[in-house]
């Protein structure tokens, strides 16, 4: 993916009146959306743009949706032949919307869904197979208001469970910044007031 790449488009709202798989096998089916602002939904032109770069990747993968709301970005994968996903969602709201997606949408074979809190989780795991990709989605504030424990996140993920070419999605709040080592950022995008970084493991 060469250098840090900055794309912007129009700030758009972030959330949707519906959501929808935009390709793959499940291409077209809608999503339930998430309740009031428990989550932050992507656009459909973000996530477009998102996908033309990590759809090499995402056939026979196996992904973790981390902070996953209800779903769209591993539901997406899914679609596009994803091996498995592994969602982590502890919002009660969210986790029944994720549910009800993954029962709809007929994926539950590929699906494991983790409710407990993310942070524990990872801290207590001693490892696992290595993930090709990580869409690391937290609430915003937690850049401002966690930013250790998305740190250490970041760094556990590196060591027990990422390849060397592990794709890393971190979408966050334009204004807000976090350093993630050992993970370091090949490309940027800004679409209004999201920015998606793309972070792989740096030797």
């Amino acid at each position: 993916m060469g250098g840090r790449i900055l794309a912007t488009e129009a700030r758009v709202p972030l959330l949707l009146a519906h959501m929808r798989i935009i390709a793959g096998q499940l291409r077209g089916r809608r999503l339930l959306p998430p309740a009031a602002e428990t989550t932050r939904p992507i656009t459909d032109r973000a996530k477009q743009s998102l996908f033309d770069i990590l759809s090499p990747i995402i056939p026979d993968a196996n992904v973790y949706d981390c902070f996953a709301g209800t779903g769209s970005m591993g539901l997406e994968c899914l679609s596009r032949e994803a091996k498995a996903v592994t969602f982590f969602e502890s919002d009660r709201s969210a986790l029944k919307l994720l549910r009800e997606n993954i029962a709809v949408l007929d994926v539950a074979e590929k699906s494991t869904v983790v409710s407990t809190n993310l942070f524990d989780w990872f801290a207590k795991m001693p490892g696992g197979g290595k993930i090709a990709l990580v869409f690391l989605d937290p609430p915003y504030r937690f850049l401002r208001e966690q930013p250790a424990e998305l740190q250490a996140l970041a760094a556990t993920l590196a060591q027990k469970h990422l390849a060397k070419d592990t794709i890393v999605v971190f979408r966050h709040d334009a204004a807000d910044r976090l350093e993630l080592p050992p993970l370091a950022g090949e490309d940027v995008r800004t679409y209004g007031s999201m920015m998606i970084e793309l972070l792989k493991v740096q030797s």
